[in-house]
């Protein structure tokens, strides 16, 4: 599951919005049951958010500066 979860997530990334969320797991092989499983993980790890992108309906979100600005 693990892998899917990434293989997912790395495609939703370079997709940027031109697929829905459902296509986008059939391509790697999912069905939509699989699909919204890791969308839900993926939303529980602050990774992604519910937002219209065009054809999507989740936004992959940008790494927080706030971590960066904890290290320096």
């Amino acid at each position: 599951m693990m892998e899917n979860k990434n293989r997912y997530y790395n495609l939703l990334k370079v997709d940027n919005g031109r697929h829905n969320e459902i296509d986008l797991g059939e391509k790697i092989g999912l069905n939509e049951k699989e699909t919204m499983g890791i969308i839900v993980q993926l939303l529980s790890e602050h990774r992604v958010e519910y937002r219209e992108n065009r054809a999507c309906n989740y936004r992959v979100l940008k790494k927080s500066s706030k971590k960066k600005a904890g290290n320096i």
